[in-house]
């Protein structure tokens, strides 16, 4: 007897939402593991170090991640997603088992050389979302991208309270809060290994060995790079900046700790319906809202150090990052030709954690030298700058589309 019609078609869409919602819990255990470590590391950098020297074993994890992109994208096109996503996480693993070891040994070193091996779990967890484009048809890109990056409200849930509850469970502090954020890295292993990814199609030989760099003449695919990077980075300043100024605010890492989770929360619950107001509005729409999230974060910032301050300032911050990253990110995907994806893909990020890892490097040193306050203030004008670029692609957007539509 011949299967039912539409057996093969059902079976195609539970395979697609199957590949999503495991990406989806994939990146949960990824951003548990980077939410956890953006709370406690520059606390820990500074009872081993110095608070100068505290960002630099994030400052090492975001340079990681930028040297690995490119291998990675390298090892996906030739192996394919799933055996590399299964092997990122297991290095995550192994890292933030070192990391562990380096608290315990109160080992500086050792600690930052962790930060190393967890950035390249961070570099291969960047590929999920453009896995989760690929395996949906193109007009649900944008929705799969921010289901994929929705897995990070688990890990907002997950990362602060786990860092809570685990922070005195083994002396010195965090070394249980590590050891527990190995097991999340086998996890997101497991997770891999069930994907049900078709390997990419090759390309022609000659397509593949042209240079991608003759797209970032075009506008829209130069603003699409432009906006990922500067978004992220201004993120990560400000929110690797919070614990420091806390810090000097007299609040306690109980605060602190509940501050970075509200802020992963509003990171990706947008997620859940950034993708459908993208379809609706437009990218671009999007993207400004976005922006003016951003500013909104820096003029509670601004305005007092209090609890509730930095808890709002933070939410709007993570809200203003999801716009514009998702943004980006579709935008991105559109403008690429199928041939020149994975060196595209590698070349946005590589440039997006290069600006991070600059900026986390800096931050402490920045609030030591001019303050909570005025890193805000500084914050504000790259943000400007951003959203006149984006209202002037959309205004000439809507102009060449009025013109097409009066056209004879």
């Amino acid at each position: 007897m011949s299967a039912h019609p539409d057996s093969s078609s059902h079976s195609t869409v539970a395979t697609m939402r199957r590949n999503v919602a495991l990406l989806a819990l994939s990146q949960a255990a990824v951003m548990t593991s980077v939410s956890l470590v953006l709370a406690s590391s520059v606390l820990i950098g500074v009872q081993l170090a110095s608070p100068a020297l505290a960002t630099l074993p994030l400052a090492i994890q975001y340079l990681s991640t930028m040297l690995v992109l490119y291998p990675v994208a390298r090892l996906i096109a030739r192996y394919g997603q799933r055996p590399v996503f299964v092997g990122g996480a297991l290095v995550g693993a192994l890292g933030l088992g070192l990391a562990a070891a380096g608290i315990w040994l109160e080992s500086f070193l050792l600690f930052v050389l962790a930060g190393g091996l967890v950035g390249v779990f961070n570099a291969v967890g960047q590929y999920y979302r453009f896995a989760a484009a690929d395996a949906v048809p193109l007009a649900q890109r944008s929705s799969a991208i921010s289901l994929t990056l929705s897995g990070g409200v688990l890990a907002a849930l997950a990362g602060p309270n786990l860092a809570r509850w685990s922070k005195d469970a083994l002396t010195p502090a965090f070394t249980a809060s590590f050891l527990a954020l190995v097991g999340v890295a086998l996890l997101a292993a497991l997770f891999a290994a069930g994907l049900r990814l078709q390997r990419p199609a090759p390309v022609a030989t000659q397509a593949a060995r042209q240079s991608f760099l003759p797209l970032l003449r075009r506008p829209d695919f130069l603003l699409a790079v432009v906006v990922g990077v500067v978004a992220y980075a201004l993120m990560n300043l400000l929110m690797t900046a919070t614990p420091l100024a806390m810090m000097c605010s007299q609040l306690g890492f109980a605060a602190t700790a509940t501050v970075i989770q509200w802020h992963v929360v509003a990171m990706f619950a947008p997620s859940f319906f950034t993708g459908s107001l993208i379809q609706r509005f437009g990218v671009l729409p999007v993207m400004l809202l976005g922006g003016l999230a951003m500013l909104g974060c820096i003029a509670v910032a601004v305005n007092g150090e209090s609890l509730l301050h930095f808890e709002l300032a933070l939410v709007l911050l993570g809200i203003g990052w999801n716009f514009l990253y998702v943004g980006a990110t579709s935008r991105l995907v559109e403008c690429c030709p199928p041939e020149h994806k994975a060196g595209v893909q590698a070349f946005n990020d590589s440039l997006v954690f290069l600006a991070v890892a600059v900026v986390t490097f800096s931050a402490g040193r920045l609030v030591e030298e001019f303050g909570w306050r005025m890193l805000n203030l500084a914050a504000a004008i790259p943000v400007v700058l951003l959203m006149l670029a984006i209202l002037w692609q959309w205004l000439n957007a809507r102009r060449v589309s009025v013109v097409l539509e009066n056209a004879p």
